[in-house]
């Protein structure tokens, strides 16, 4: 009975702080967004400090034609890490049958933009004689800068294509301060 009494006085608390209130269908949005920003406008909700809050520069992963265009490059090699957030893509050791050779590729990327100087690749070489007995080189030559050209053409498409299936999603734009 003490609980039962205990539940009932927090219940009646709870109940008269007026956090149910009913709505009016007609005047609540039907898209979500503007649901948002209604309520944003109204200030309801609550924040956990700056949590959440963002200054509309979003860099996400399936956003980034550099990004993208290193991972569609480098899916021939087993991936090791993958890290958006720190900019570095590290493939596993890996090598064909017919080379005692294997080689790790590390991409990291210095700036989203696609320019010669975004992306650093460094390519490594391990050669064991026994499977404690090994050596590790740093590979400096002509292979790297035909992968970073490699994945920069490519982001260079994947931004081409995005350009123009955003002019195809929204029409016509023009970027301000910009005459085309």
């Amino acid at each position: 009975m003490k609980k039962f009494s205990i539940i009932l006085i927090i219940f009646s608390f709870l109940a008269s702080c007026g956090i149910y209130k009913p709505s009016d269908a007609r005047k609540v949005p039907v898209n979500a967004n503007e649901r948002v920003k209604k309520n944003m406008e109204e200030g309801r909700g609550f924040k956990l400090g700056n949590l959440g809050k963002s200054n509309g520069n979003f860099m996400f992963a399936s956003s980034n034609p550099m990004w993208r265009a290193s991972m569609e490059k480098l899916s021939f090699a087993p991936l090791a890490v993958v890290d958006y957030g720190g900019g570095v893509i590290i493939t596993d050791w890996f090598s064909d049958d017919t080379s005692k050779d294997e080689i790790k590729i590390t991409v990291r990327f210095l700036t989203n933009e696609i320019r010669s100087d975004a992306i650093n690749v460094i390519i490594h070489t391990r050669n064991c004689k026994t499977f404690n007995n090994c050596k590790i080189k740093t590979i400096e030559n002509s292979t790297n800068n035909e992968i970073k050209f490699t994945i920069l053409r490519k982001a260079a498409e994947i931004e081409k294509q995005d350009l123009v299936k955003t002019k195809d999603d929204i029409g016509e734009y023009k970027i301000p301060g910009k005459n085309f």
